[in-house]
């Protein structure tokens, strides 16, 4: 298996699942924005990374419109040269509506993350011979008003249907990447990978995740999310 077959399978096993009240509308962007996703996995997701950086889910603004894990429209589209087009989800929120690279929205947490990978690597060819992106589950949750509901919210029942499948496909994904360090970016993921990945050969570690609603991501995030990968003896460079 390949991060296709496996992108493929996990999208199929949500796809079975059903959710209640507070959740209204849950997109799914392995679905309608497919050919983007893919595109990032065949050009980038070759095995033999050293390092995989791990998401919660899609930001409203990110992958949802773009189908790549923090993908801020500006970045997929100029940096990682990735221009496919997208569909439209069923069961759309008119406050939450998918337009794609035609989305005028940024995400703060792909921008933040995706602008120091940039910095720091320059293009994607130097990133991503060793490294790599990932978001531990693929959907976005929304209430019936539009608003972002994390995976951590979901009704028990339902966060531990989530959370088999997406558990299932991560530990594949990270058995075909063969990284040496998974590196959770904020708690949620770090503690979805400590569960999924036991007894992987591989250092997980977590750093501070960029979302603009954290006080302390606000006052520097760049600086703090590289003083904790040296201090966990990550390596972070070309």
């Amino acid at each position: 298996m390949n991060l296709i077959t496996i992108s493929e399978a996990l999208a199929e096993q949500l796809d079975r699942l059903e959710f209640s009240s507070p959740i209204a509308h849950v997109y799914n962007p392995l679905r309608y924005a497919w050919r983007p996703h893919r595109e990032y996995l065949s050009r980038y997701g070759a095995s033999g990374k050293k390092v995989v950086l791990l998401g919660m889910n899609p930001g409203p603004w990110g992958m949802t419109q773009t189908g790549v894990p923090f993908g801020e429209v500006t970045v997929v589209r100029d940096w990682l040269q990735i221009v496919d087009p997208v569909d439209r989800p069923h069961g759309e929120h008119p406050k939450k509506p998918v337009l794609g690279l035609e989305c005028r929205r940024s995400e703060v947490s792909g921008k933040r993350l995706w602008g120091l990978i940039r910095d720091r690597f320059h293009t994607p060819e130097r990133f991503f011979r060793h490294y790599f992106v990932l978001n531990y589950c693929p959907l976005l949750f929304l209430d019936g008003c539009g608003a972002n509901l994390t995976p951590d919210k979901l009704p028990p029942g339902e966060r531990r249907a989530v959370s088999g499948a997406c558990d299932q496909a991560l530990r594949r994904m990270i058995e075909y990447l063969q990284p040496e360090y998974v590196i959770g970016v904020g708690n949620f993921a770090a503690a979805q990978a400590e569960s999924a990945l036991q007894g992987l050969p591989v250092t997980i570690a977590r750093i501070l995740h960029p979302s603009p609603s954290s006080p302390a991501a606000n006052r520097g995030w760049s600086e703090a999310a590289l003083r904790q990968l040296a201090e966990a003896g990550v390596p972070f460079q070309p």
